[in-house]
């Protein structure tokens, strides 16, 4: 997967059917809590992604990648939600939306 400059902007792949069915499905107040988060990262670099607190970006040692994927991500997308994604150069390649906390790192 390529690297590109930390100090520039990410661009968000939210292309993933999996990912778009759980988000369209959302209950109206969560999905636009996501929205406003993907507002968010869309306006950040990757820097201040893994600063960012709120965002908590950890990577998943649970969980076994999916097929031609060395690690996945999870961050925090909503106030209780996390999504499940991928770093690919410049792109945040979004995979799902957990329905809780646990069931990110299968632990539910």
């Amino acid at each position: 997967m390529a690297r590109t400059d930390p100090d520039a902007r990410l661009r968000l792949d939210l292309n993933n059917p999996v990912f778009q069915e759980h988000l369209l499905t959302l209950q109206k107040p969560e999905r636009h809590a996501a929205l406003d988060t993907l507002n968010k990262l869309r306006q950040m670099t990757w820097n201040q992604v893994h600063r960012d607190n709120g965002l908590k970006w950890e990577k998943i040692t649970s969980v076994k990648p999916p097929a031609g994927l060395d690690v996945v991500y999870s961050l925090r997308i909503t106030q209780v939600r996390r999504a499940t994604a991928y770093r690919d150069g410049e792109f945040i390649r979004f995979l799902t939306i957990a329905p809780d906390h646990d069931s990110t790192y299968g632990t539910k």
